[in-house]
């Protein structure tokens, strides 16, 4: 039963990581109407630098593919923390609206890195 669960949720993880970062390239999801000022600050700085979005959209990608599989998903999991980090941060700081689902993304990556810490144990050693 855990793992069908664990599954489940690395299987939507990973597709929302994945419809993030593809958005990231070809915009079809519209941005809201109204965005909070310091949201758009740190939206307006991050497209200034030419390689950020970019950066952060293959990780998304590649993070969100590696997730969704069972012999990858401790990769996955690492390589979208830090992304998970810095949109936990902007809802937290700058755009309250969208912290729970933030909140619930931030744990289900907590949950997967701590199912896979036998994996990362020769990387601490």
């Amino acid at each position: 039963m855990k793992k069908t669960i664990l599954f489940i949720l690395s299987l939507l993880f990973g597709l929302m990581f994945i419809n993030s970062g593809l958005n990231k390239f070809f915009h079809y999801m519209p941005m809201p109407k109204v965005i909070p000022e310091g949201l758009l600050t740190i939206v307006t700085a991050f497209m200034s630098i030419k390689w950020l979005m970019p950066l952060i959209a293959v990780a998304e990608i590649i993070g969100g593919m590696l997730v969704i599989t069972n012999k990858y998903r401790a990769l996955g999991a690492i390589i979208i923390f830090p992304v998970m980090v810095g949109v936990l941060l902007t809802h937290l700081i700058n755009d309250t609206s969208g912290l729970l689902i933030a909140v619930v993304l931030f744990a289900i990556n907590i949950w997967l890195i701590v199912e896979n810490r036998k994996k990362y144990m020769p990387m601490i050693r």
